[in-house]
């Protein structure tokens, strides 16, 4: 192949060497160099991973738009997938590399924001009001676009600014330059959004945004480290990663941190999620499509709302860049960055930086506006439109992670979290007696939290199935058919889903089998046995609690807008006798438990939940004649079964 040097020589004069990509991954101290032949492919089943010599194959840039293979919505705007099939690889150091890149300002003209600061501001309060207010789900990215012409040579612009974030960004995951000849990516993303090595598989949520521009304030990062929505922020991201590790890991994931992520504009707060797979790296990549960093939970419903609400296509931001090679036996290996504080170029010069903010419960259109404008800043500074942060002082920087009460701010977030995903525990260690051998199938109702609840089912001793609402098929082979949680109105009867899962249990409930519902569903049950439903004034949308459940205090995390309402904690029904256990303030109903049946409306999935595992566990000794749970789990801390 032709030397590093060679090439970025060529490049730098404004000669086109050919494909290539130029990565400085983590704390490395020099970058890899890929060179190659690019083509594109239709799907991600598609993209090239020959057998041969351990070492990278191929380099694919996966836009957003790819989550239609996944039947999701989206602004459809043709950017395509296109592989870097790698044939050639090299080292540059990291000195080599800032001697050879060129040390000259980007110059641009006519920057400026596709979405004004006040179109995003009207944007982000249509979103809670109209999507986290009425029950479309807990959080939702959407982005805006800068835009710019580039003066001079595209490549060449794009080598200074990687030159530029090389030298003033910090703590990114990776720094690249992508040159495919249709089009240049150049960025500094700060987000692992999933690897695969040697069968572990791990995913790297971040969220929550402290906004420092280089001069860190230790009072002002722990009044952050406190605040209510940007914790809720990192809690909701890592619920909805965790469903997706539940898919592409034998056992889910186990959440280890929080840790602090520092760059040269901001932090962030941070979890690593590892957990045991055996799928091919190519269906991991697709079962994880996209990140709920850039997109939103639940995430079906999350694209549905991007596509009502963002204008225009959003090309590669949100997708990855995913280096697909073998180890020394063999074995496939992945490690796929998220496309975000990055730039894409085309031949003509075009300019875009897309960016987008976190919406929650607690977001104001003002606040997210900001954050916009702060996460953008590193990859504008590098290309001449913002201020760049203080230049690094001689000596090892100073790490604001090492002051102990940081350490111990960061600590102190998991206190409130459900033990099943942050301990180990051998395998057994919370199966409950009388389980063995019964089956449990799951309805999803379009939220993957499905896949967490089969987890943890199993790890009580049930053989667990899942399948979708609109496949559901008949029940009568399972002990125990789990109505889980999803996306919607429940008042609206006749909507197809709400019409199938209300079905669903009314069948249930006329057999008298074995019948537990979640969220939705327990709204849905709790309207089939005659209790009005309601719309919150404010939404419970990644809401942690303690309740009374059936005169057991119990912690734990609700994903709502409605409820059902009670004003007795006995009622009368055609199906017998229902308990309700109620909040003695507005008696919004949190469960409820007749002959055979049960419903709780928060999630006892939920890594938000505690005491959710020993909850599940006084509910199937309810519904299927089972021992009640014993220590650990009945204890109110719930523990896990991890391998």
């Amino acid at each position: 192949m032709t030397s590093p040097h060679r090439l970025l020589a060529d490049a730098t004069g404004g000669v086109d060497p050919g494909p290539f990509a130029l990565v400085r991954r983590e704390g490395a101290d020099h970058l890899d160099l890929f060179t190659g032949t690019v083509r594109p492919v239709d799907r991600l089943a598609d993209i090239p991973l020959p057998d041969g010599p351990a070492g990278p194959r191929t380099l694919a840039l996966v836009p957003y738009r790819q989550v239609t293979e996944r039947g999701f919505a989206c602004v459809d705007d043709g950017a395509p997938l296109e592989c870097l099939e790698i044939t050639g690889h090299a080292r540059l150091p990291l000195d080599d590399a800032l001697a050879a890149l060129p040390d000259a300002p980007v110059r641009t003209t006519g920057a400026g924001f596709d979405v004004s600061d006040a179109e995003y501001a009207d944007i982000v309060g249509r979103v809670l009001a109209e999507e986290i207010g009425r029950g479309e789900g807990a959080n939702f990215v959407v982005h805006r676009t800068m835009r710019a012409t580039v003066q001079g040579p595209p490549l060449v612009a794009a080598l200074a600014a990687l030159r530029r974030l090389l030298l003033r960004e910090r703590g990114a995951y990776w720094t690249f330059v992508v040159h495919t000849g249709t089009r240049v990516l150049v960025g500094a993303s700060p987000e692992r959004h999933v690897s695969v090595d040697d069968g572990l598989v791990l995913m790297n949520p971040i969220s929550g945004t402290f906004r420092h521009g280089g001069t860190a304030d230790r009072a002002a990062l722990l009044r952050f480290l406190a605040d209510p929505k940007e914790v809720d922020e990192l809690y909701m991201v890592l619920d909805e990663e965790l469903k997706m590790m539940a898919r592409v890991a034998e056992r889910g994931g186990q959440v280890v941190g929080p840790y602090l992520k520092e760059m040269s504009h901001l932090a962030h707060t941070e979890y690593l999620l590892a957990g045991r797979g055996r799928l091919d790296v190519r269906e991991v990549l697709r079962e994880t499509m996209f990140a709920p960093t850039v997109t939103g939970s639940p995430m079906e419903n999350a694209c549905r709302v991007i596509a009502r609400h963002e204008a225009t296509g959003r090309r590669y931001y949100a997708g990855v860049l995913a280096l697909l090679g073998r180890d020394e036996a063999g074995r496939q290996t992945l490690d796929a960055p998220i496309l975000i504080r990055t730039a894409e170029i085309s031949p003509a010069g075009e300019l875009r930086v897309p960016v987008g903010a976190t919406l929650v419960r607690h977001s104001t259109p003002e606040g997210e506006v900001a954050e916009t404008h702060a996460k953008a800043a590193g990859v504008l500074a590098a290309l001449g439109l913002r201020p760049d942060a203080p230049a690094p002082g001689p000596g090892p920087v100073q790490r604001l992670a090492d002051d102990p009460e940081v350490r111990a701010a960061l600590a102190a977030r998991n206190a409130p979290l459900a033990r099943f995903w942050l301990d180990q525990r051998p395998p057994g260690a919370v199966a409950l007696a009388g389980l063995a051998g019964r089956r449990a199938l799951i309805v999803d109702g379009e939220d993957t939290f499905t896949g967490m609840l089969a987890h943890q089912l199993r790890a009580l001793g049930l053989a667990v199935e899942v399948t979708p609402w609109h496949a559901t098929g008949p029940t009568d082979g399972h002990d125990l058919v789990v109505a889980g949680p999803g996306p919607g109105d429940p008042r609206e009867v006749g909507q197809p889903k709400m019409a199938a899962l209300r079905g669903l249990l009314a069948g249930r409930l006329a057999a008298g089998a074995p019948t537990l519902a979640v969220c939705l569903s327990h709204q849905l049950l709790a309207g089939l046995l005659g209790l009005p439903l309601h719309r919150r004034d404010a939404p419970y949308q990644g809401a942690q609690r303690d309740v009374t459940v059936f005169g057991a205090s119990r912690r734990v995390g609700f994903y709502s807008t409605f409820t059902a309402l009670a004003d007795a904690d006995r009622i009368a029904t055609a199906y017998g006798p229902v308990e309700l256990s109620r909040d003695p303030d507005d008696g919004a109903v949190h469960a409820l438990r007749g002959p055979g049946f049960a419903g709780v409306q928060f999630h006892p999935e939920s890594v938000l939940s505690r005491d959710g595992l020993a909850v599940l566990a006084d509910v199937l000794a309810h519904l299927m004649s089972v021992p009640p749970g014993r220590s650990p789990v009945g204890s109110g801390h719930g523990t896990a079964e991890r391998g």
